[in-house]
């Protein structure tokens, strides 16, 4: 069982690499690309760690636990950061309101338009 799990994980993380690659080809986002990179990684250590029990493995398993988690975090403070900021809702000031039914009054709906125009 322990040579399997090894030689599991070994194509595992092989794989990732070119899941990852793929990803980035496929998406253009290299952001998505590490997480799929990280996560086939993190399932590379667990069976790594299911093949031999022993205190390296446990260690870089859990190394690799803590660098997906770390990097995850910066990934979306990251992202976060860059959003647009948010548009102001539209007015609900009657004042700026352009009457339809009363195209030649002015914004206030009670003063003549002088110019001719529909204040917008």
């Amino acid at each position: 069982m322990t040579g399997v799990a090894v030689l599991l994980a070994t194509g595992v993380s092989a794989l990732a690499l070119g899941v990852g690659a793929v990803a980035l080809l496929t998406t253009r986002s290299w952001r998505t690309a590490l997480r799929v990179l990280l996560d086939l990684l993190v399932a590379a250590g667990l069976l790594r760690l299911a093949g031999g029990r022993s205190w390296p493995a446990l260690a870089t398993a859990a190394a690799v636990v803590v660098l997906r988690h770390l990097l995850s975090a910066g990934l979306n403070a990251a992202a976060a950061s860059t959003a647009p900021p948010p548009t102001a809702p539209p007015t609900t000031d009657p004042r700026t309101w352009v009457s339809r039914a009363h195209p030649h009054r002015g914004p206030a709906g009670h003063e003549p338009n002088v110019t001719g125009r529909i204040p917008l």
